[in-house]
């Protein structure tokens, strides 16, 4: 494996393309056993049927763990809609059906989404008071077992060159109540700063599927004590802001 053409560099990966191939290296100190459950969640999803990238290996690379998937040649959503910005409402109509076909998936040994989140709440730097409430609302919500990426973005489906999309970064994957997983999308892009975008994919997902947004909103406060425990500074205030739980009652 050649690790001379970076495509993407986060916080604790590297990611490299060798021909047919990307390579998604981790620090040496990423936890071994998320390395091995995204790998166990990326070969669970291709069960289903959905359109993915195809797990080929997981390694070690100079002491660090590494896991290897098909190559998809091809534009990511997010560069497609900043390049043809008069496109923008075909590109949506495509991102929340592809985000519904997602939806209409089973893996019955996914992750629950309500136990992540559950100890998501736990860990968030929030007063008792507060994690109390987050842990009653989440009890409060039903039960459902459908297929949720995550962390579901425009940069995150890429457009191959005969059209085909494929999504990818299935780190997050876990089974539960698809608003959740709309919830974490709508969060998304207000912490990309596009509202307008989220006002837009929110109106549009809720349409499309028949979804009251009151339902989707009760999962918000949850999302952003989810998203607080990555610990950025600068999302701090925000996230706060959609935890108190009385803005949406």
């Amino acid at each position: 494996m050649k690790l001379d053409k970076i495509i993407a560099v986060r916080n604790t990966k590297t990611i490299y393309r060798d021909e047919d191939t990307v390579i998604k290296v981790f620090d040496e100190n990423f936890s071994k056993a998320d390395v091995l459950n995204e790998a166990l969640n990326q070969a669970r999803v291709e069960e289903t049927g959905l359109t993915i990238p195809k797990l080929l290996e997981v390694t070690k690379i100079e002491n660090k763990w590494a896991i290897v998937l098909e190559y998809i040649k091809g534009k990511t959503l997010e560069q497609l809609i900043k390049e043809n910005p008069d496109k923008k409402d075909a590109y949506f109509e495509l991102f929340v059906d592809l985000q519904m076909e997602v939806h209409t998936k089973r893996s019955p040994l996914l992750n629950k989404l309500k136990d992540k989140m559950s100890r998501k709440i736990a860990q968030a730097d929030l007063d008792a008071t507060t994690r109390y409430d987050l842990h009653t609302r989440l009890d409060s919500m039903p039960k459902h077992s459908k297929v949720c990426h995550g962390d579901f973005n425009p940069s995150n489906i890429i457009i191959a060159a005969d059209g085909t999309p494929y999504i990818i970064d299935w780190a997050h994957a876990t089974q539960g109540n698809a608003s959740a997983d709309v919830a974490r999308t709508y969060l998304v892009f207000w912490l990309n700063g596009d509202i307008a975008g989220a006002e837009k994919y929110l109106a549009l997902f809720c349409k499309k599927s028949d979804t009251a947004q009151q339902y989707v909103q009760q999962w918000m406060p949850i999302v952003a004590a989810s998203q607080m425990v990555k610990g950025r500074k600068e999302e701090k205030e925000f996230l706060l802001r959609w935890i108190d739980v009385s803005d949406y009652e």
